[in-house]
């Protein structure tokens, strides 16, 4: 197809929602190893002439210059949505009892203008960049990476190519020519003057083989890697206290909206490329079956507003979502769809950005607790007591810390209205949050049954312990207490004597305690054996004979 004939995108958006796990600061703040902190330290390392710089809300600015999107974006979520998201008022913020302010804090990077992409067939193409995001949330050790690129009169076959090609944090292979596979030719980042601040390096093979036989992790690309700083990435030599790391697949989330003159000129084919991400077609590609069309239909288009078979503007607008992306695609010049306050653009760049960002955060947290538990146990050494211990600290603190997301974030509604609330739970279910959760759930539950078992079987073990104690220390008790006096008249012996008679008691008696603890567990046996009435007494002297005999050859072993 010649580019006169190719279908032209009006308008194309794409925003990459990429999640990262933070890793535990080196020193925590204020003294207290808490998670979700290194907001508070991104705010210490920005300065006035940081690319980097905090950006208030909406509900920071005066009140009378609130906006009608803002207004629609914040009715669009739930009471308690709404406050996760945008926190509380002043006055109530003041009160202990309150929510307080909003556990999401907002870095954007002002720098970057325009992204420049070369494609594999020496053609480029510039994106304005409308936004550099970074989502940092308390108590949650995760940061998302949130940017948004735009651009007019695009060829269809060009915006499949930049979504399937450009969200990528590395290269997974390479082609014949030593390029990167499925990756661009090169990105670079532009300031606003169109100079390169600074490029990728996907073609860099040795650099991305090198990293990983050293840190057993694969390196950024050199242009995510400067876009991220000053975070930089835990698994290698670089300096800095804000260190994260890869959660998932190195293909970023993303979301793309889409506008033709007549999307009804679009064909299964296409849809179905455009949903899933994959690349133009090419000449030797395979025709698909209708039953992949069929099933894509059933499972990732959101067709409330698609009806091709009335052509009319008011039907024109599509909505597919398969988790890792979602795609919105309509009437250019259509209110209902291209009208960026009231239309679905609006609603495209905020209230369903949200929801995405939303079900990926889910994601990535309930990752993040599952690989944490997993190190737990891995550093757990049945018979170490410190291993034990910190066993036991490090579940004691997940468990908390998961009490903590839950009752803060986790969410399975998130909205009454009825296309904001159907998107969610499609990219809850394409995402498999709902299984994770219960999984993770039911691990932290396992482990802290474990956890209560072992001190109930260690309380059990010494209340057996102390009874052997006292039923032996009875025996003097009571022949002292039958006596009712005493045998021997020391009320008039020196001090010097009865302290001396004292210690010649107690040191004895003592030892005789402290030995009697120590074979408590014996003892216990021997009493088990003693109060059986289906054994003989020689029977008995038997068993505790060759009970004492094991634990003897058990000691000369060791």
């Amino acid at each position: 197809m010649s580019e006169a004939d190719e279908i032209m995108v009006r308008h194309f958006r794409q925003i990459l929602i990429w999640p990262l796990q933070m890793m535990p600061l080196a020193q925590p703040l204020g003294g207290a190893n808490v998670m979700g902190r290194h907001w508070e330290l991104m705010n210490q390392l920005v300065d006035a002439d940081s690319p980097w710089q905090l950006r208030p809300s909406v509900f920071d600015m005066d009140p009378q210059a609130f906006q009608e999107r803002h207004y629609r974006e914040f009715v669009t979520f739930l009471p308690y949505v709404q406050r996760f998201l945008y926190g509380e008022g002043a006055a109530e913020a003041a009160n202990t009892d309150s929510y307080g302010g909003s556990p999401l804090h907002v870095f954007r990077r002002h720098d970057i203008c325009s992204v420049r992409m070369h494609y594999k067939d020496g053609t480029r193409q510039d994106f304005k960049v409308a936004h550099v995001d970074l989502y940092f949330f308390y108590d949650i050790d995760v940061v998302i990476l949130a940017l948004e690129t735009l651009a007019d009169n695009v060829p269809l076959s060009r915006v499949q190519d930049t979504l399937f090609r450009f969200g990528r944090a590395f290269p997974a292979q390479w082609d014949e020519d030593r390029t990167a596979a499925s990756c661009l030719q090169a990105v670079k980042w532009l300031d606003a003057k169109g100079g390169v601040i600074a490029a990728s390096d996907y073609d860099d093979k040795s650099k991305f083989l090198s990293h990983v036989g050293e840190f057993r992790a694969a390196p950024m690309a050199q242009h995510w890697d400067f876009l991220l700083r000053p975070l930089v990435l835990h698994h290698s030599e670089e300096e800095g206290e804000l260190r994260y790391r890869q959660i998932e697949y190195h293909r970023m989330p993303l979301m793309a909206y889409l506008a033709f003159d007549d999307p009804f000129n679009l064909t299964d084919e296409d849809f179905y490329r455009l949903g899933l991400v994959t690349r133009p077609a090419q000449g030797g590609d395979l025709p698909y079956t209708p039953k992949v069309f069929q099933d894509f239909e059933a499972n990732c288009c959101y067709d409330r507003f698609w009806v091709p078979e009335r052509r009319h503007d008011s039907s024109s607008t599509r909505m597919m979502c398969d988790g890792h992306a979602f795609v919105l695609v309509g009437k250019h010049g259509h209110g209902f769809f291209s009208d960026p306050y009231t239309g679905a653009l609006g609603q495209f760049r905020h209230q369903y950005f949200l929801l995405m960002a939303i079900a990926h955060f889910h994601k990535a947290a309930l990752l993040i607790f599952s690989d944490r538990l997993a190190v737990a146990l891995s550093r757990l050494q049945v018979g170490d007591v410190k291993s034990a211990r910190r066993f036991k600290r490090d579940i004691r603190v997940l468990q908390e810390a998961f009490l903590r997301f839950t009752q803060r974030y986790w969410f399975s509604e998130v909205s009454n209205q009825v296309v904001a609330d159907q998107l969610f739970h499609m990219a809850r279910r394409h995402l498999g949050t709902e299984v994770l959760f219960a999984e993770v759930r039911e691990s932290i539950y396992s482990m802290s049954q474990y956890l209560e078992n072992d001190d109930l079987r260690r309380q059990a073990d010494t209340v057996v312990r102390l009874t052997v104690v006292t039923i032996l220390g009875l025996v003097g008790t009571t022949v002292t207490g039958f006596l009712g006096m005493n045998l021997f008249d020391l009320a008039a012996e020196a001090s010097w004597r009865r302290i001396g008679y004292f210690f010649a008691t107690f040191i004895p008696i003592a030892a005789l305690t402290f030995y009697t603890l120590m074979k408590s567990r014996m003892l216990s046996e021997f009493l088990d054996f003693m109060s059986d009435d289906r054994m003989g007494f020689q029977d008995k002297l038997k068993i505790i004979h060759r009970q004492w005999r094991k634990k003897k050859q058990a000691r000369n072993e060791l």
